[in-house]
């Protein structure tokens, strides 16, 4: 019997969806779902949900709710992490607001600049605490972690808990596939592509097309093209206050686009979120204060689907493009697949540094988790993503030796924040962001450091 745990359950349109992927595999039908989360309202909501989700299959899934961490691990063979530490209110909501009375704006915050230091500073101890669980009670399971930072995150885990099996999982390398398929009008079936780099920065190295004779063209020159004669992107559905421009223009510039969103992309770089620049936002579209929007969205959108779900008799699942049921599949079955996985540096991208969380093409099957080596990245590639390891590198300097510098040094590297606020603002931002997260954030970071040594 395959048990598989989900912490942070209390997430349930995220484990609704992977729950579901799970319970349609046919060898996973009558697999435990254990459902964990410290939110007890919420935590009743999935259990109504996935529960419901496995009747509606059919199968003999047992469904299980746990509020004690430690219980729910115990003898587990998978831990899904779906959590998300100190909420949209209130951390996420301090993330934003501090950073804009020092006239620091983002889109996004959760992955890199000040806002995804904060979220890794917070979360990183939690995943430590999961794992210093899991080796003792499940010290075999495999760690599928969704949780952001997921490079930060990801680099944390391996530099305390090497013995700990992991994967950091996005769908931003399958979902951004599929953008670019959408935008070529070409079946995503007929592409295929090979991709490496960092998460939420790594590059497609080859995008091809399957052509009638066998052989792949190169869909680049089309992508370049269209972008210049203004067809491409086209307007986006799921996301319409971000038009994808920023993405198109990095190709243009570096010649291989790019997994993550352009939301999310604009904050990564100094070029394109300026406050004497207006005519930026404005030319690429970039949604300032997006995350916060689509928070807001999301719960009152959860609010009305929630009651849906009580009063349902079934509960329809459709597949999601997410990866957690087919690597759960390939590992209990032995079928092999291949999906792109964030892990430790281990000479998987030799232009990186050792320990850095890469995001590779990976075999599973019955044997876990087999990284592939991916060489010659073009330069400016690398170099681009070396500017997004430096803050994720002082940020997890910071977590393991519990030196508050770093924290502040990982703020002045970051490429955004340097290029808006000077020495001194970056300093103040950072020590008031510390003290505004209080008890979220581990005790020897709430002190503050003063600007000059």
């Amino acid at each position: 019997m395959t048990i598989v745990t989900f912490i942070g359950a209390g997430s349930t349109v995220f484990a609704r969806n992977l729950a579901g992927d799970i319970l349609q595999r046919p060898a996973l039908r009558d697999a435990t779902i254990r459902l964990m989360d410290i939110d007890r309202k919420r935590l009743e909501e999935s259990e109504i949900v996935v529960g419901k989700m496995a009747r509606t299959l059919g199968g003999h899934a047992t469904v299980e709710t746990y509020t004690d961490r430690r219980r729910a691990l115990d003898g587990a063979d998978f831990v899904i992490c779906c959590l998300q530490v100190g909420g949209y209110e209130p951390c996420t909501v301090t993330d934003f607001e501090i950073p804009k009375k020092f006239g620091l704006r983002q889109t996004i915050a959760d992955t890199l600049g000040i806002g995804g230091i904060m979220r890794g500073l917070r979360t990183v101890p939690v995943l430590w605490d999961i794992c210093a669980d899991m080796r003792e009670v499940c010290p075999d399971a495999l760690m599928l972690q969704y949780v952001n930072p997921m490079a930060i995150n990801t680099w944390g885990i391996g530099a305390k808990f090497p013995d700990i099996r992991q994967v950091g999982l996005c769908h931003s390398v399958q979902g951004t596939a599929e953008e670019l398929a959408r935008d070529l009008e070409i079946p995503i079936g007929e592409i295929r592509y090979h991709c490496a780099g960092i998460n939420h920065m790594a590059f497609y190295l080859r995008f091809e097309h399957r052509q009638p004779d066998g052989s792949y063209r190169d869909l680049y020159p089309a992508l370049r093209q269209g972008y210049r004669e203004g067809r491409f992107p086209k307007p986006s559905s799921w996301n319409p206050r971000c038009p994808n421009k920023v993405r198109y223009e990095m190709l243009m510039r570096l010649g291989h686009f790019v997994t993550e969103s352009s939301e999310h992309f604009a904050e990564y770089v100094p070029y394109f979120i300026k406050r004497d620049r207006p005519d930026l936002i404005e030319r690429f579209g970039i949604p300032l204060d997006e995350y916060p929007k689509r928070c807001v969205e999301q719960i009152a959108r959860w609010e009305s689907e929630a009651q849906a779900y009580r009063e349902a008799d079934e509960v329809v699942v459709k597949p999601s493009h997410e990866y957690a049921s087919e690597i759960v599949n390939s590992v209990v079955t032995g079928a092999p697949s291949v999906v792109y996985g964030n892990i430790p540096n281990r000479g998987y991208i030799p232009q990186l540094p050792q320990g850095a969380a890469v995001e590779v093409p990976v075999l599973v099957d019955a044997n876990g988790l087999q990284p592939t080596m991916v060489e010659g990245i073009p330069p400016q590639l690398i170099a681009l993503m070396r500017t997004n390891v430096n803050v994720q590198e002082l940020t997890v300097a910071a977590l393991v030796e519990e030196k508050v510098e770093h924290l502040y040094h990982a703020a002045m590297l970051d490429p955004h924040t340097a290029a808006e606020l000077d020495l001194d603002q970056i300093w103040e931002l950072t020590g008031e962001l510390l003290a505004a997260h209080g008890e979220w954030v581990p005790e020897w970071a709430r002190v503050g450091v003063k600007g000059a040594a």
